[in-house]
């Protein structure tokens, strides 16, 4: 009687255990472990705060950076990153600060930074505009930011040519909702007409950035950090301004993507300043590069209004997961989770394991997420407020308080990164090599 298959195995190449599996198969890698930074690994990141809106009709500069003291120990936080076992960071450079006039840069304190993440294999998502503008162009009202800016990130693509991520323009909603629609920051407008103005700068300043840094990096990847909202309305007949407003959370990337948007929320650009030619040229086609859909999710992103029009916070109704899919379904990008916390430490662990599930039951869907970002490293000051007054008040939601000690959810992360910290962005991840080659183009198939 012939062999069976198994018994030919086993005369052969033995029991199990067979070389080649740990590059897969019966006895492959289970993707635990921490992060090893190599190709296709999933991007475990954190942050660093780095806001500089003005207030006080810009009288004030809220500089998180300053306030919460990385610009003396930048140094000590870096290294901290390297210590929780993380390979990527979102860090933002002061560009209010560089640059100086159109032309003129001050990179003094950028190029120690960017060289101390060389130093330590830390992978940056540059984020080059995080609500604020230098002083010299005023406010998100100037139709000159989208050349200042593409002008800008030009020279930083150019003067560190070995970063590949970029979020040019974090959360382009937020920042022109509450500079011009909610009054808090910056030009401080309450309109739709300075809303959409302010709005269309910030993405024309996204697109025309990305243009720039693709010279430099032709495979640049794209992480576009962006609010995930959505407001529920528990009203028999529902008010029209909140219903568009759960429309409204999408425009940034409609405009960003070329998406068109329905014709409620086409008629109330068109309506609030925004030309046909003007809606013409988003809709021409996506900015180059590769581009990855990041949604932020903070519990209090999910608002609930009650029958009286009184609001309360929901705490994830429906949560990242749901919230998401519909931003996926509605542009069909790879995503990143790339912002999360909650401002009460002994919460924190939990949310993190929250936010995890979540993100587990989305790819277990198929859907490409690449990414997760605990926001931030340390923890941050006045945000309970949205940064409109300057209090002082300490915000308990970083990995590490402000003497740089860690909050329990640090040792959490760290749980989370040694069970799950070298699994592959998607099946087969390790494809999308990350290499010190010089740029190459892409190409479409």
């Amino acid at each position: 009687m012939a062999k069976s298959f198994l018994t030919q195995i086993k005369d052969r190449f033995g029991e199990g255990g067979y070389a080649g599996d740990e590059y897969g198969g019966a006895g492959g890698k289970d993707g635990s472990g921490l992060p090893t930074g190599e190709a296709g690994n999933f991007m475990f990141a954190t942050g660093i705060e780095c806001s500089y809106p003005t207030i006080d009709h810009g009288k004030t500069r809220r500089d998180l950076l300053a306030e919460c003291d990385h610009y003396g120990r930048y140094k000590e936080d870096l290294g901290l990153v390297k210590e929780m076992g993380l390979k990527v960071l979102r860090y933002g450079l002061p560009y209010y600060n560089i640059q100086k006039a159109p032309g003129k840069y001050d990179w003094e304190f950028a190029d120690l930074a960017m060289a101390e993440m060389q130093r330590l294999g830390i992978t940056p998502i540059l984020d080059l505009m995080h609500f604020g503008v230098p002083d010299f162009i005023g406010n998100f009202q100037n139709p000159e930011l989208p050349v200042h800016f593409a002008e800008y990130a030009g020279a930083v693509a150019k003067r560190y040519p070995w970063v590949r991520y970029y979020t040019p323009v974090n959360e382009i909603y937020v920042t022109a909702k509450l500079s011009a629609k909610d009054g808090v920051w910056n030009e401080q407008l309450k309109s739709d007409k300075a809303f959409v103005t302010a709005l269309k700068h910030t993405v024309a300043a996204s697109i025309m950035g990305t243009q720039q840094i693709a010279q430099h990096r032709p495979d640049c990847i794209i992480v576009q950090s962006e609010s995930a909202e959505f407001t529920h309305e528990l009203r028999a007949t529902h008010t029209p301004a909140i219903q568009i407003e759960n429309k409204l959370r999408f425009l940034a990337l409609d405009l960003l993507y070329a998406h068109h948007p329905d014709a409620e929320v086409l008629n109330y650009l068109l309506d609030n300043g925004l030309t046909r030619r003007e809606y013409d040229w988003f809709m021409a086609g996506e900015p180059p590069g590769y581009q990855i859909m990041g949604n932020d999710y903070y519990g209090r992103n999910e608002k609930v209004v009650l029958p009286d029009g009184t609001w309360q916070t929901s705490m994830d109704i429906l949560g990242w997961y749901n919230i998401t899919h519909d931003y996926y379904q509605r542009y069909l990008k790879p995503v990143m989770h790339t912002e999360t916390n909650v401002f009460e430490a002994n919460e924190a662990p939990a949310w993190l394991w929250k936010q995890w599930v979540n993100i587990l039951r989305m790819r277990k869907e198929g859907v490409p997420v690449l990414g997760f970002t605990w926001y931030s490293l340390i923890d941050q000051v006045d945000w309970h407020i949205g940064l409109g007054e300057k209090l002082g008040r300490v915000n308990a939601c970083g990995l590490f308080d402000l003497d740089r000690k860690p909050r329990p959810v640090a040792e959490a992360y760290k749980m989370l990164l040694q069970e799950y910290g070298q699994i592959t962005i998607v099946p087969h991840g390790e494809l999308f090599e990350v290499t010190r080659k010089p740029a190459t183009l892409k190409v479409e198939i």
